[in-house]
């Protein structure tokens, strides 16, 4: 990843005042210099409000952070999206997903290492659909059972759109080579 993207930050000119305010607000909750994210799709000032918007609310919605952050962790893990994961990462910690679960996240299916004793049943069934989801475009039948056997309706339905906004997010970021706002 570059310390430039393809299309450079905007600055106040090109954000304007509402999306200009959101990224100088969203680089201060991340402790950033700059939100990259934030000043290169802000660039397109009404489709950046009303993903925002979308964004947000899928964020805080009906599932629980902690299983929203899963399925985050694992999307970006999926498409080595390391801008996503930056992010999510220090997010998923706050909502009680330590590293040693993070790296079960990570890791699963894989039993080898002694991680996917960590997770409960619902959080192995967010992560066998998320994979699914993100690598097949769709759910299996028996995955699909078991994860309703932890999500009513609505969840099911946010998690649809929850895993495929950051699998979309994580594929606009890497073709826009968005820089990451703490590089290491």
């Amino acid at each position: 990843m570059s310390t430039v993207g393809r299309i450079p930050s905007g600055r106040f000119r090109e954000l304007g005042p509402v999306n200009w305010v959101m990224a100088k607000m969203a680089a201060r909750t991340v402790g950033a210099p700059e939100m990259h994210l934030f000043t290169t799709l802000g660039q397109h000032r009404l489709l950046f409000l009303a993903w925002s918007v979308y964004s947000g609310r899928l964020l805080r919605g009906r599932l629980p952070a902690t299983d929203s952050e899963l399925v985050i962790l694992r999307v970006g893990h999926l498409r080595a999206c390391e801008y996503e994961l930056q992010h999510h990462r220090r997010m998923a910690r706050r909502q009680g997903l330590d590293a040693q679960k993070q790296a079960a996240i990570f890791s699963w299916p894989d039993s080898s290492n002694g991680l996917s004793g960590m997770l409960s049943a619902r959080q192995v069934a967010l992560l066998r659909a998320t994979d699914e989801l993100v690598k097949d475009r769709t759910v299996t039948t028996g995955t699909w059972r078991e994860l309703a056997g932890h999500l009513d309706r609505r969840e099911l339905i946010e998690f649809c759109l929850l895993t495929t906004q950051y699998d979309g997010l994580a594929a606009t970021m890497s073709a826009l080579d968005i820089p990451l706002d703490n590089p290491r």
